[in-house]
């Protein structure tokens, strides 16, 4: 045995190794193998024999041609559904070496674009409430997290300029009953009249800019001595997610003094990679996984994918919306999404544990006995959350080894690492 053989050895367990080095210790055997092969026949037919016209491998008991042990170098030549077989030394050698087993799941699996996402709020429910005019705070009614509706009040202003315009308003509507009255006992011109009405008419409009109606306005009429305030409004149903009203302060018109959101639905912005985009449309489903949320997925669909690419990180961005009635979903998130491409009901799943990579292939180990494994060839397809989607090479009513499987692969692969092998 090389020292090569014996550092690789070193990585298995210990019950893995001692039944790896019994499986080989034939092989050392004086009379084994030649130098014909991987392990080498001598004479023609010393290990060999025909059998229903297959010529056999008798140490292992496999057609010779199909012997992993013997020919490790198959590995390169297999397509998927080919296989070589592997012999253990004995019946026990995979419990020993751990190797699990099971049958392969069939279930649904899509395939996918995987990115990362940032949930913000919806831009078409996020609304600035500003102050319409200058004035001081009279009321502030609503506080963060408040959730108001729609044309609730959330602040009152008093303002000097909504003040006269409001008298002004009044002062109007008086000279307009005035002018009606004069005109009815024709006293006054209907020249006169149109006047009176057109100047109502102009005030009135002012003033409902500011959302006060005929009503305000002859309640105002009626009780000439109380103030004036202009009413701030929520412009639709939602949450108070910003607020710098302060009661008694000065506030300039335009100045932000809440932000509203309606959290009912959010957004995700992606990053898709530009390698990815030609699989990627509107309309296709997302699903999204937030870390400081385990275990919970929440569907969006993808509303917008951007016009361009961004010249450094080669990423185009991209929107889905995503519900969030319970409002557990919140801005400035992190999430990892994956865009669904392509969905398939009746998919060959295994753990990605049951995956080995040989010679640049796929390989699963299929039990056919206690003792004997077939290293197969397989063509593999998506990859989420541990599974992995067999699209050639498997059969679902075939055991594999699930976990702990690189024992078999170095089992198929030892007669490389000396002892009466080729060496590498």
């Amino acid at each position: 045995m090389t020292m090569k053989m014996i550092f690789k050895l070193t990585r298995l367990t210990l019950p893995a190794a001692v039944a790896l080095l019994a499986a080989c210790s034939k092989q050392n055997e004086p009379d084994a193998h030649g130098e014909g092969d991987g392990h080498g026949h001598g004479e023609a037919n010393a290990h060999t024999e025909t059998k229903d016209g297959v010529t056999m491998c008798i140490e292992h008991g496999v057609p010779e041609a199909e012997c992993g042990i013997c020919k490790p170098g198959l590995a390169s030549t297999l397509k998927p559904g080919e296989s070589a077989k592997i012999r253990l030394a004995d019946k026990d050698s995979a419990s020993m070496a751990g190797v699990e087993t099971a049958l392969p799941t069939v279930g649904r699996i899509a395939d996918a674009v995987e990115c990362y996402a940032e949930l913000a709020y919806n831009q078409n429910k996020l609304a600035q409430i500003t102050a319409q005019v200058g004035g001081i705070i009279q009321e502030v009614d609503v506080d963060l997290g408040s959730m108001v509706k729609e044309n609730q009040c959330v602040a009152k202003i008093w303002s000097a300029a909504i003040a006269e315009m409001v008298a002004k308003s009044v002062l109007t509507h008086q000279t307009l009953e005035r002018e009606r009255k004069l005109r009815a006992e024709r006293v006054t011109s209907e020249k006169d009249l149109q006047q009176a009405e057109a100047e109502h008419r102009v005030a009135c409009q002012q003033v409902r800019t500011f959302g006060f109606s005929e009503t305000d306005i002859s309640r105002t009429e009626a009780n000439s001595t109380d103030p004036v305030y202009l009413e701030v409004r929520a412009p639709f149903a939602g949450e108070i997610v910003e607020r710098t009203a302060v009661r008694g302060a000065l506030v300039e018109a335009g100045k932000p003094l809440f932000a509203l959101a309606d959290r009912s639905v959010m957004w995700a912005m992606l990053n898709i990679p530009e390698s990815a985009l030609a699989r990627v449309k509107v309309g296709q489903t997302v699903e999204l996984r937030v870390e400081s949320l385990p275990g919970r997925t929440f569907e969006a669909r993808l509303t917008w994918i951007g016009a361009e690419v961004d010249e450094r990180s080669r990423m185009a961005h991209a929107r889905a919306e995503v519900a969030n009635p319970d409002g557990i979903l919140r801005a400035n998130m992190f999430a990892q999404a994956r865009i669904l491409t392509r969905s398939e009901d009746g998919a060959i799943l295994l753990p990605s544990s049951s995956i080995q990579r040989i010679e640049g292939n796929n390989f699963v180990f299929v039990k056919l006995a206690e003792d004997l494994f077939d290293a197969r060839a397989v063509r593999t397809g998506t990859k989420f959350d541990g599974k992995v989607e067999i699209l050639e090479g498997l059969n679902p009513q075939e055991v594999v080894a699930t976990a702990h499987a690189f024992p078999l692969k170095s089992a198929f692969l030892i007669s490389r690492l000396g002892a009466g092998c080729a060496d590498d």
